[in-house]
């Protein structure tokens, strides 16, 4: 039995067609299982996570602006923000191939040879190819040009050697985004190369870290002479800089769009939770003020994001002010979820209802807001990027 019904986008609907069409879906095919704002014992498993998304793609709701020959759906961006607004308002999972969706395939579109974006781009889709990002080490997280995993010429293509560290997924990856370096560490930005590498290379060891949320999803990769073909190579071998500014700035700024209306519907369903109980609704009343300005601060966001929108709809480029919105949100977040920690654990000793589910929910948010303003570069990172590179301020003195 087919679980998700299948809604394939043949031709373009009219405009505000999107936002309906992702509404209705998503309420026929969103299980209690997948839903984010109910309490599990059990929790999802990978296969299904994996076969829901592989339905979202088919029903015409990732790869949204990715060209129809590489099994896009070729729209826009005004078209993938209506979507996303849909996705963030509904309780959904995050999606296990973010980092193929968000970063590794823009960057192929932007600098893969035809041959490369016809074989990675569809097995990204179709969730063939689950990816993993190999950009920090143990001496490089954000500072980047930092790294000293090697990449050295040999007869048979390349051979890499060096570590990776905080690879999110990259257990149950099938391809690594991997940055490594041709020249010496002194050479900061220059001789720095891009590659798509298969994880079952010999060679690849990859071992999983437990976070505190008691989950496995952090790795260390370790590369011991593993041998790539240029194939492999994402862009020239001294453009890999470039490249991975511009995935930085696309994480940064317009990759998970739904980011903004899942922070609203977060703190929409910890308000509801708490008049569904009287005593809940006490233990909430005294943080009314500050869960007010959460909500400015949503709509502030939203503005951040669709302002990002409108200069991609004319051809602008992005560049440091992706570093805006992936700094404002990740302070509002991290605030909210501190706040709403805090109201949860003050709920009576329920097992089941509605006060259990947004005890776990907000519990899990807390949790993984703490490493928000350090993954996609740190708070300081992007205010450094604010005040050089937008600002123009000197350096003091």
């Amino acid at each position: 039995m087919n679980l998700y019904k299948s809604t394939t986008l043949k031709t373009p609907p009219p405009a505000g067609a999107h936002a309906a069409r992702a509404r209705t879906w998503i309420a026929e095919n969103l299980t209690d299982r997948l839903r984010t704002d109910r309490a599990h014992d059990t929790p999802a498993t990978l296969d299904e996570l994996i076969a829901f998304e592989r339905a979202l793609h088919a029903a015409g709701f990732a790869g949204i602006t990715w060209p129809r020959e590489y099994e896009g759906h070729g729209l826009g961006p005004r078209e993938h923000l209506e979507i996303n607004r849909e996705i963030g308002r509904a309780p959904m999972p995050n999606a296990v191939n973010s980092i193929g969706k968000e970063l590794a395939g823009p960057i192929i579109l932007a600098v893969g040879t035809e041959a490369q974006k016809a074989e990675l781009l569809p097995a990204i889709l179709t969730m063939q190819h689950i990816w993993c990002q190999g950009f920090s080490e143990p001496g490089a997280g954000s500072d980047l040009v930092a790294l000293r995993t090697r990449a050295e010429r040999v007869a048979d293509g390349w051979r890499l050697n060096g570590q990776k560290i905080w690879t999110s997924g990259a257990s149950k990856s099938q391809r690594c985004l991997l940055l490594a370096r041709t020249g010496r560490a002194e050479d900061r930005h220059r001789g720095l190369v891009l590659f798509a590498v298969p994880m079952d290379a010999p060679g690849v060891d990859v071992r999983e870290i437990r976070s505190i949320d008691g989950q496995w999803s952090f790795c260390e990769v370790f590369f011991n002479d593993v041998i790539v073909q240029d194939s492999h190579m994402l862009g020239a071998p001294d453009e890999g800089w470039n490249a991975a500014a511009r995935v930085l700035s696309i994480e940064r700024a317009t990759n998970r769009m739904y980011r903004s209306w899942r922070f609203q519907s977060e703190l929409e369903h910890l308000v509801a939770a708490c008049r569904s109980d009287r005593r809940a609704l006490g233990v909430l009343r005294p943080y009314m003020r500050q869960l007010a300005q959460i909500r400015v601060e949503i709509e502030m966001l939203k503005g951040l994001v669709e302002t990002l929108v409108e200069r991609l709809m004319t051809g602008s480029e992005i560049g440091p002010n992706g570093s805006f919105p992936k700094l404002y949100w990740s302070e509002a977040h991290q605030r909210f979820a501190r706040i709403a920690c805090e109201i949860v654990a003050q709920f009576p000793a329920v097992t089941e209802g509605p006060l259990a589910d947004v005890r776990a929910r907000m519990q899990d948010i807390y949790l993984a807001s703490r490493a928000e303003t350090i993954y996609a570069g740190t708070t300081e990172i992007q205010l450094d990027i604010i005040a050089k590179r937008i600002l123009n301020l000197k350096r003091a003195a």
